[in-house]
């Protein structure tokens, strides 16, 4: 009788112990509903609440930790569990009619593998394994899918929907090659490329641009700031690329070799749904090296805005800090080289840059730390960056999604009504769990594929003279040689070309060497307007000391908005 009763207690501590296994597993499995949404980067779910896929990027992280976490706990418990009674060898089966656990088992090392690479830590010191490691998520899904069945599939799969129309696209708008015009090699040694863009490609300050060199990487695509306005610069558009790690590296080298074209091909640009520089009374810039870049395509966006004479302009304070004195070069990019002086007259703009590891100013500057600025060929190939679906965007995404969706819903229905249930009930046997959602998969993908080709065609048909106008501006454009000039913070006013633009910026910075910003005094120094809008870019550091000043409730005034692209 004592035996039965311990017999029965080990069994009820068995279930419990499965029935654990199983709740932590769909604890994960809720996750992976939401966790493609932060990266479906054409999203139009994301600006409904606010978020671009860029600083989104963040709860995608979240989710797959907290995923991969459960998935790992829960693969624990069956593993203990099977040990318990004596059936480890579940661990490889794969049943014909109900859950196959190997292919829980196979989609569990594929992410943990993912998950190891993705690390802050091993991510950073080894990007090339992450990025290739990370490009598994194809098979992760597949044997994720077939090991919990077509009905657990079902519930996450809107959001898989929409990543892979989202990715289909992006793969449709990148096989054009970019025209790349000119590129700008800074004393700092960083790069502003600058592409031609169809005047009806429209894009929100601080957005990026995503670029593939096959020359480079055949497979690599890296983001970038945007420094243009798509108002100002409406031919036009230019990203910063700062010299950090291998492949940055090569397209420095690249780019300073005696080429005369460069295949380039591009996705985006991403950015906020909308952006309101002038609703302050006043803007603080706060920057971090590179971190000033986004601010640039701010500046430059309130310039067109000065052309409407009615429009209010904010006061503008960007504070920067650099390691060194040639970063100044990048003020240099500030306002664009054929700006006129009325242009940029009604802009109230003060500078405030902070040379943080050099006491004074250098004496003297070598030649190779002169700004150059090489012009290239047009290719017959290279077209203007355009909108993937053409003008409206947006609204062809919309119904691309739908149609898709549509044509899905149906197809699943006529499988399962004429040839899944036959099986079923008529036959006396159930059929194949995993061929479900074999089939499940497979009709998304066909329906995707098929939807947004044809609207992809479609819309490049209607767009196809336009795309003639603009193939005839980038085959006209005068090709010419390679030029050096001293940047204005190296050789001053003795610059002749571009003198206008280049003054104005060296008459409304202060440097400062061998500080750094005292940002708490800075900020609360603009107590005395009414509302003020802080926007701040760079290390984590100096955001967090930011987004801490704010919030501290000091000066009621400050509403604080942070810009990361670090993951």
């Amino acid at each position: 009788m004592g035996v039965d009763l311990i017999l029965r207690d080990m069994c009820r501590w068995q279930a419990k112990f499965r029935a654990f296994g199983l709740r932590i597993g769909y604890v994960g499995h809720y996750c992976w509903a939401f966790l493609f949404f932060p990266v479906t980067r054409a999203s139009t779910i994301l600006p409904l609440v606010g978020l671009t896929s860029e600083s989104s990027i963040k709860y995608h992280i979240w989710l797959g930790h907290v995923s991969n976490f459960c998935f790992l706990v829960h693969t624990v418990v069956f593993l203990i569990y099977w040990a318990m009674v004596n059936k480890l060898m579940e661990t490889f089966a794969w049943n014909a009619t109900y859950v196959p656990n190997l292919a829980g088992t196979i989609a569990m090392v594929i992410g943990i593998a993912i998950w190891v690479t993705s690390l802050p830590s091993f991510r950073r010191k080894k990007f090339e394994i992450f990025f290739y490691t990370h490009h598994l998520y194809g098979l992760y899904i597949v044997f994720y899918a077939i090991h919990v069945g077509d009905s657990w599939f079902c519930m996450i799969l809107p959001n898989i929907f929409l990543f892979f129309i989202d990715r289909y696209l992006r793969f449709l708008q990148s096989t054009k090659r970019s025209r790349l015009v000119s590129a700008k090699i800074l004393p700092s040694d960083n790069l502003e490329l600058t592409f031609a863009k169809t005047s009806g490609l429209h894009y929100t300050p601080t957005s990026i641009l995503f670029l593939h060199v096959p020359s480079i990487s055949k497979l690599q695509w890296h983001p970038f700031t945007i420094t243009s306005s798509s108002n100002l610069e409406k031919d036009t558009l230019s990203v910063v690329i700062r010299k950090q790690g291998s492949w940055t590296q090569k397209l420095y080298t690249h780019l300073s070799s005696s080429i005369d074209s460069l295949e380039v091909s591009t996705e985006g640009p991403y950015g906020p749904n909308s952006f309101d520089v002038s609703r302050h009374d006043s803007l603080i810039l706060v920057g971090g090296g590179s971190g000033v870049t986004p601010f640039i395509s701010v500046i430059r966006e309130l310039i067109f805005q000065s052309q409407n004479r009615s429009t209010k302009l904010p006061n503008v304070l960007l504070v920067c800090a650099f390691k060194n004195y040639h970063d100044l070069a990048f003020l240099d990019l500030i306002f664009p080289s054929d700006i006129s002086v009325s242009d940029i007259s009604k802009l109230n703009l003060r500078i405030e840059a902070y040379i943080t590891r050099e006491d004074k100013k250098p004496e003297t500057t070598d030649d190779h730390k002169l700004l150059q600025t090489k012009w290239f060929k047009p290719q017959p190939l290279d077209s203007p960056i355009s909108p993937v679906l053409g003008p409206n965007n947006f609204l062809w995404l919309g119904v691309v999604i739908l149609s898709s969706f549509v044509m899905f819903l149906l197809l699943i229905g006529i499988v399962t009504r004429y040839y899944i249930y036959p099986v079923d009930h008529n036959t006396g046997s159930i059929y194949n769990f995993t061929y479900r959602v074999l089939w499940v998969m497979f009709l998304g993908c066909v329906c995707i594929f098929i939807s947004s080709s044809i609207i992809f065609l479609w819309r490049k048909k209607e767009n196809k003279e336009g795309d003639k106008d603009s193939k005839k501006q980038v085959q006209s454009v005068e090709f010419q040689t390679p030029t050096s000039s001293p940047g204005s913070w190296f050789h001053g006013h003795e610059r002749e070309l571009e003198s206008v633009p280049y003054q104005s910026i060296v008459q409304a910075t202060s440097v400062h060497f061998g500080s750094k910003p005292n940002l708490k005094k800075i900020l609360f120094e603009a107590e005395g307007s009414e509302d003020v809008g802080v926007m701040v870019c760079g290390p984590k550091k100096m955001r967090h000391e930011v987004a801490k000043i704010c919030s501290s409730g000091l000066a009621k005034n400050l509403h604080f908005e942070a810009i990361s692209f670090n993951w």
